[in-house]
């Protein structure tokens, strides 16, 4: 897997779970499902970047937001009735989604609702991923759903849901895990599976500190990507028995996943068998949950041919599109030359007499003369001064970086102000140049 070998898999030629004939759209099904993204996290490895944003709510790729992912993936597997289920830091990702996620009509019975955690009665703030369903019983319910597809809000991923759908009802199993290959020395941070010729789950271990590897694969693992799809009735049963067990921390993966798959028909989707539909039929999904791996999954987009193709109009990432002008570069002399090699430049930007290299600028990003941008990650409305050099950077929303400021460079001198990686990529946010910032991010 070369450079992507501490990431979870990308490109998966084969898997060994593999069906020999994959189930394929089924727009009935769709139809009959309820989507549940649990979005409430915080993502704590990604340090400063969630100090004041969920993890969902991570501009990513240009104009994107990490939410819109998972949520493109519904309304393109025709899963059009979707709850998103917020609570960490939610202002700014409710703040997106109603602005960018409202043209479905519920009077074709589809629509996107914000849930956010309420406190009402007994119950408190979300304490699992089971118990932020839980806590949504009833509104999912007044939907009236055969199958409830629950989804993680913060991953990076095309993927087709109404080829798992088609799979769970043909296998007629009560609950169907998504499931994709990584490497063993990075499965500790998901739940590892083990399954048998007919893709039962038979093994199922959370996040555990020695992994198990695949048959035959001593270097790979079978994971969980966090994607389930649930018979509704079942569900409702195992939600309630799962509230009053006392002992339970009320997890999809610790106490529901162990527990249900010794005693029902509990089964494995390879994750290569939803891609089937995409351009290139190229399998891509990526856990961006440290400052490396967002890093890194943002410059993969500037590649000639990179692995998530943002301009397939089969698939679209849809998003909030803000009102904005075209990219503009200005000055066009020699030493004063305003142009970007390698990069992508997004709408609202102004590139002044600088030069980018193998960098990504979001939207609304300015560039003052003299500047070298390389190999970095610029988020939103940030504005680079006058002959400021970044290197492996990435800089969040609203910093403004003075004058000849100088970072990527020196990691030593970096680390006395900034967040550096093991990696070497250097973090800047605003509170770490001493600006404050309270408009929600």
């Amino acid at each position: 897997m070369g450079k992507h070998d501490d990431l979870v898999c990308t490109h998966i030629d084969h898997c060994p779970y593999r069906s020999a004939s994959a189930p394929r759209f089924n727009g009935v099904l769709a139809k009959s499902a309820y989507a549940m993204i649990l979005a409430g996290g915080r993502g704590i490895r990604l340090q400063q970047l969630t100090d004041w944003r969920a993890k969902p709510a991570i501009p990513f790729g240009g104009n994107l937001r990490i939410i819109d992912f998972p949520l493109s993936n519904c309304i393109n597997s025709g899963v059009r009735r979707i709850g998103v289920a917020t609570q960490y830091m939610g202002h700014g990702l409710i703040h997106h989604i109603q602005r960018g996620w409202n043209f479905l009509d519920d009077q074709f019975d589809e629509f996107v609702d914000i849930l956010p955690a309420q406190r009402y009665g007994r119950e408190g703030w979300y304490t699992g991923t089971a118990d932020a369903v839980y806590q949504n019983l009833e509104l999912i319910q007044i939907s009236e759903p055969e199958f409830v597809l629950i989804l993680g809000g913060d991953h990076v991923y095309k993927m087709d849901y109404s080829i798992m759908l088609a799979a769970h009802v043909a296998k007629n199993a009560d609950l169907t895990i998504a499931c994709i290959e990584t490497p063993l020395a990075n499965a500790r941070h998901f739940g590892v599976m083990a399954v048998d010729p007919a893709w039962r789950v038979v093994g199922f271990q959370e996040k555990p500190d020695r992994p198990e590897p695949m048959p035959g694969r001593p270097d790979r693992a079978l994971v969980s990507m966090g994607i389930y799809v649930f018979n509704a009735r079942f569900l409702y049963e195992q939600l309630a028995l799962d509230r009053d067990d006392p002992g339970s921390s009320h997890d999809f993966g610790k106490d529901l996943i162990p527990r249900l798959m010794r005693s029902h028909a509990v089964y494995a989707h390879c994750f290569v068998d939803s891609c089937v539909n995409m351009v290139g039929n190229v399998p891509y999904w990526r856990d961006v949950g440290t400052v490396d791996a967002y890093w890194e999954a943002n410059m993969d987009l500037v590649q000639v041919t990179p692995d998530l193709n943002l301009y397939d109009d089969n698939w679209p990432i849809r998003t909030h599109q803000a009102q904005l002008p075209a990219a503009k570069f200005i000055f066009n002399d020699d030493g004063f030359r305003g142009h970007a090699m390698d990069s992508m430049v997004s709408s609202g930007c102004i590139v002044s007499g600088s030069t980018i290299e193998r960098s990504l600028l979001m939207t609304k990003v300015v560039v003052h003369e003299r500047s070298l941008v390389q190999d970095s990650v610029i988020l939103p409305h940030v504005e680079i001064g006058r002959d400021v050099t970044l290197k492996r950077a990435v800089v969040d929303k609203y910093c403004v970086i003075p004058d000849g400021f100088t970072a990527g460079v020196d990691p030593a001198r970096d680390r006395e102000r900034f967040h550096v990686t093991e990696r070497g990529i250097t973090l800047i946010t605003p509170e770490m140049l001493g600006q404050r910032v309270r408009e929600a991010r």
